[in-house]
């Protein structure tokens, strides 16, 4: 099997459920190695929930999820967290300089972070390494993106969860963020999934697309399929109708 078709993420008959809500319901389905792909769908159709899932941050009710082919529960939470970086919409951050946040995941594992690897990782995002004692509270919201992304690839991670980190941005910053993320991928070899409400975004970022509403996987392929789906909901989904 060659890389363009190795699978990074299986999922077999997935379900989540805090009783009595049925939140993820019978998803099967496989992100390729390499690539990014986008997942969308409306408000409360179970992405956030679908990323802890794969983070291994909750585990699934009923079904299997498997990491290269390696089953999530035969991982230990330390080599699935390498394995799995996840970045989040509100890039939370440690009072103090950009290089006690980059330091966090290594103090986690009772590691130490070299300058030199932070100034590498900060420059590596657009930054300059100047900015490593930096206050974060004087950050913008794209800088503060940009270190948060940062810190996630601390541990070198294979896969890279985003969950909706542009979605607060303004448009430069966007746009900053999203060349980002195309670097990384290409650079880095990283397996991206990306949660977005922007369906132009995900058309031109995301190599593949998942469709997801009310815990359900509608359609998922090339990210092409936004423009011609075949589904009746994702059609409405993707006509602004479903919100």
């Amino acid at each position: 099997m060659n890389a363009s078709t190795e699978k990074a993420i299986e999922l077999d008959h997935i379900h989540y459920s805090v009783e009595p809500v049925k939140i993820i319901k019978d998803i099967t389905g496989s992100i390729s190695k390499g690539k990014i792909t986008a997942l969308v769908g409306p408000s409360g159709a179970g992405k956030t929930t679908l990323f802890r899932l794969i983070n291994g941050l909750i585990s699934p009710t009923k079904g299997e999820i498997r990491i290269y082919g390696k089953n999530i529960d035969e991982y230990e939470p330390t080599e699935l967290r390498r394995n799995v970086g996840l970045a989040l919409q509100d890039a939370t951050m440690l009072s103090g300089t950009i290089y006690k946040n980059l330091e966090l995941p290594r103090i986690l594992k009772k590691e130490t972070l070299s300058e030199d690897e932070a100034a590498e990782l900060i420059t590596s995002v657009g930054l300059e390494k100047d900015l490593l004692k930096r206050d974060v509270k004087d950050l913008s919201g794209g800088q503060r993106q940009k270190v948060s992304i940062a810190r996630t690839l601390v541990n070198r991670p294979n896969i890279l969860l985003l969950d909706e980190i542009t979605s607060s941005l303004d448009r430069v910053s966007k746009q900053d963020i999203e060349e980002l993320i195309v670097r990384i991928n290409k650079e880095f070899h990283v397996t991206i999934m990306w949660i977005t409400h922007n369906l132009e975004q995900a058309i031109q970022i995301g190599d593949e697309a998942w469709v997801m509403m009310d815990g359900e996987l509608l359609e998922s392929g090339d990210s092409s399929l936004l423009l011609q789906p075949k589904t009746d909901l994702v059609k409405q989904f993707v006509k602004g109708d479903i919100k």
